[in-house]
């Protein structure tokens, strides 16, 4: 792998609150341990990675969004202003994907907290990929789907940690480039696999836009049924475009995601079968904005990607198109599960 260096009034009540809260709440500077809160299960995942071989009363890790959590939509909660208040550094995914949490880091950045944006390098070497929704030219936040950009996700984030925490900085480091050669691997085997499906038919059909870096990364057509935030609402008419390009285009497969509701995509597979169409669902869910549980394959930063993978290719088999998934490469961890690599018929 080539090494790329590559929001509303509904919050007024909730942020009157935790500012109350944050003003009551004495600030906390460099502590012991190394207090860190991560709002995203991707940032979560990253952090444990980054932090192995600390001892653990060395550092204390704060994820405020769980499994399956639609961070476009979550708003901080009472608990969770406090974690962050506490904290000595704040990792946050960035591109105004955590979309309700602005106010809140600003007002803790007033008070020392170190905030980490981990978008930041894919902005710095112009990585971020762009849409237009209705005319509107805005950043796509799902930078993570490439495992390239986590790659440089990683590396800044492990350079950051070493600045502040000095004491662990080699351990930081050393993991950041272990992990890093195993995106590599991983990246390698994800374009192989990929690779298997007819051009032509190379298309992942999903409720909101939220794949794009996926295709980016893996050569692969991403088409939506609404915007890149689940905030936006897909009308009868976006249904319906939908459902006639899925005809014309003759697309077996369409896939619900793990952090959306099925309702739209359902609604697009029963169109097009009332209009003599034929288009089956994925074999399973696409994790989309937030991981698998925790101690799970999807439930870590390689295995959700690797499952998405998975999960394609197999409901691509499913629909008669014939091929063989590449052997994992067993360097990269986790391993996936035998119960991922069948499916029923």
């Amino acid at each position: 792998m080539e090494f790329r260096y590559r929001v509303k009034s509904n919050l007024v009540t909730v942020v009157s609150l935790l500012l109350f809260i944050l003003t009551a709440i004495p600030t906390f500077g460099q502590s012991d341990p190394f207090r860190v809160v991560t709002t995203t299960t991707q940032a979560t995942d990253l952090m444990h990675i980054l932090t192995q071989n600390i001892p653990q009363d060395a550092i204390q890790i704060t994820g405020l969004m769980g499994a399956g959590v639609d961070p476009h939509l979550y708003k901080p909660t009472v608990s969770d202003i406090e974690a962050m208040n506490e904290a000595d550094m704040i990792i946050y995914s960035g591109l105004h994907l955590e979309g309700q949490f602005g106010e809140v880091f600003e007002s803790v950045s007033e008070r020392g907290v170190v905030i980490h944006r981990l978008s930041q390098p894919i902005e710095d070497q112009g990585f971020v990929l762009k849409l237009d929704i209705n005319g509107i030219v805005v950043d796509d936040p799902h930078f993570w789907f490439d495992p390239r950009n986590w790659a440089l996700v990683t590396d800044s984030l492990a350079k950051r940690l070493a600045e502040l925490d000095p004491t662990h900085a080699d351990i930081y480091l050393a993991n950041a480039e272990t992990y890093i050669e195993q995106l590599d691997l991983f990246y390698v085997w994800g374009v192989e696999a990929m690779s298997l499906v007819p051009e032509d038919l190379r298309y992942i059909v999903t409720s909101h836009d939220a794949f794009n870096y996926f295709g980016d990364a893996f050569g692969w057509t991403m088409v939506a049924i609404q915007g890149i935030s689940t905030q936006d609402e897909a009308g009868v008419g976006d249904i319906q475009a939908m459902v006639e390009f899925v005809i014309e285009n003759e697309i077996p497969v369409i896939f619900v995601e793990s952090s959306v509701p099925p309702t739209t995509i359902q609604a697009v597979q029963e169109a097009v079968i009332s209009n003599s169409g034929t288009v089956e669902l994925g074999v399973r869910q696409l994790y989309s904005d937030a991981m698998g549980e925790p101690n799970t394959f999807g439930g870590t930063y390689i295995g959700m990607v690797a499952e998405n993978i998975y999960t394609v290719l197999q409901s691509y088999q499913r629909a008669g198109i014939e091929l063989s998934i590449p052997e994992w490469n067993e360097d990269v961890l986790p391993v996936p599960p035998e119960s991922l690599l069948t499916i029923e018929e």
